[in-house]
């Protein structure tokens, strides 16, 4: 028992999960000295807000990622489902619940029509998935046609009920998007890690054929990766809409690019069969922190803050690459000797 213990957190100092915490917490530290106000709650778990959606996403996109695909169209999926809750309650006049189930149950249909054509007629999900950007952003511009109030406008005057997602706090301080991305993070971990489900998906990223001669339904497992990362599109899209209190088509137009540096930075690789939850989850919270804590303490303006990300990215992944390349391990071993 000891000893399994022992060698767990061994495995936790090798991993990269405990890179990206080591980042996290000199970003932390770095932010903290410049700006005491930056570990503030209020001030902390204010911004929250800007990285909640990504931060989602994220963890399920990872398995789409893991599987080899990939997914650019959750950001235009985000901006289906807030439209669509916002008609179907206004315009349809439907429960607002219903309005969200709805909304959730197109993004799902979404997912799986994409996934379809990933899984069972071969094309290639880059394809697939731009394509699918196009089609729901379309989708969602002609919803919103169909509401009387100007899309430019967007629709508002939602009920408190639903406008709490977003805006209740436990314990007067921990707000409500953060337990939701905790609960979802848990969820998600569950699903890859611990159950036959999980481990189908990396081994058809592993080995596609090796898979289906043991009798797993690749098809099945890489369609249904699509449709987890449409649902969770949707439930950031409803949280973004009731944190806003406006529903609009264009909501996450620009979600595509942090959701694959999160998932990418988080170890997770573009050729599939490896990933992680845990990283994906720090790789999000490292981006989202960095994204806060620059314009917060260093006083950069918002327009230059994909900077810093994209060379964090590139310096992470070419490390990465270059220290797992078998030449420069034996050449490191070898001076060690």
């Amino acid at each position: 028992m000891e000893k399994s213990f022992l060698t767990g957190i061994k495995k936790l100092f090798k991993s990269w999960a405990f890179v990206l915490l080591l980042i996290l917490l000199l970003e932390v530290v770095v932010f903290a000295t410049k700006n005491p106000k930056f570990l503030m709650p209020r001030v902390l778990f204010g911004s929250i807000n800007d990285i909640i959606s990504i931060c989602i996403i994220s963890l399920f996109v990872t398995f789409v990622m893991i599987t080899g695909g990939i997914d650019i169209q959750a950001g235009s999926i985000v901006g289906l489902s807030s439209i669509v809750v916002g008609v179907s309650w206004q315009d349809a006049g439907l429960n607002i619940w219903i309005a969200v189930a709805l909304a959730v149950l197109v993004a799902a249909l979404c997912g799986a029509l994409s996934g379809f054509f990933v899984a069972y007629c071969d094309v290639q999900p880059m394809v697939v998935t731009l394509g699918g950007s196009f089609l729901y952003t379309g989708i969602a511009l002609l919803v919103s046609n169909l509401s009387a109030t100007e899309s430019y406008k967007g629709i508002n005057g939602f009920p408190e009920a639903f406008t709490q997602i977003s805006k209740y706090k436990f314990f007067d301080f921990l707000p409500s998007q953060v337990v939701i991305f905790i609960i979802l993070a848990i969820i998600a971990y569950i699903l890859l890690h611990k159950t036959k489900y999980g481990r189908k998906i990396f081994l058809v990223g592993v080995n596609r054929n090796a898979a289906e001669y043991s009798g797993i339904n690749t098809r099945l497992i890489t369609m249904s990766t699509y449709v987890l990362s449409a649902i969770s599109a949707s439930i950031a899209g409803i949280i973004l809409t009731a944190y806003l209190g406006t529903a609009k088509s264009d909501l996450g137009t620009t979600f595509t690019l942090p959701i694959i540096t999160a998932v990418v930075l988080g170890g997770t690789l573009s050729t599939g069969g490896k990933g992680s939850v845990v990283g994906t989850a720090l790789a999000a919270v490292v981006i989202g922190v960095l994204k806060f804590g620059l314009p917060l303490c260093f006083d950069v303006s918002q327009q230059y803050l994909d900077i810093p990300v994209g060379l964090l990215l590139l310096v992470v992944v070419i490390g990465r690459s270059v220290f797992s390349n078998p030449k420069v391990t034996a050449k490191l071993h070898g001076r060690k000797k």
